[in-house]
């Protein structure tokens, strides 16, 4: 069963590891400290979302749109 991400959507602290959100629409959604890990994002549009604390590690962000996307604190990679 599919799911609609509407833009604006809040995802706060979500779990979407693993999720496929190829092409997905989530400009303007909150997902502060939502864990992306190893989320397909490729070609996503992202624009104005809140990534503040977000967890991207092994994420594809292949062509995904982050114009204004708050990118703060977020974890783009192992360390």
């Amino acid at each position: 069963m599919g799911y609609e991400i509407k833009p604006g959507a809040n995802l706060t602290g979500a779990d979407l590891s693993l999720a496929n959100l190829e092409l997905a629409d989530l400009s303007l959604a909150n997902l502060y400290k939502a864990n992306l890990s190893g989320a397909n994002l490729s070609l996503a549009d992202l624009i104005g979302a809140d990534l503040r604390g977000a967890n991207l590690t092994g994420a594809d962000i292949t062509g995904a749109d982050l114009r204004g996307a708050d990118l703060r604190e977020a974890k783009l990679k192992d360390i």
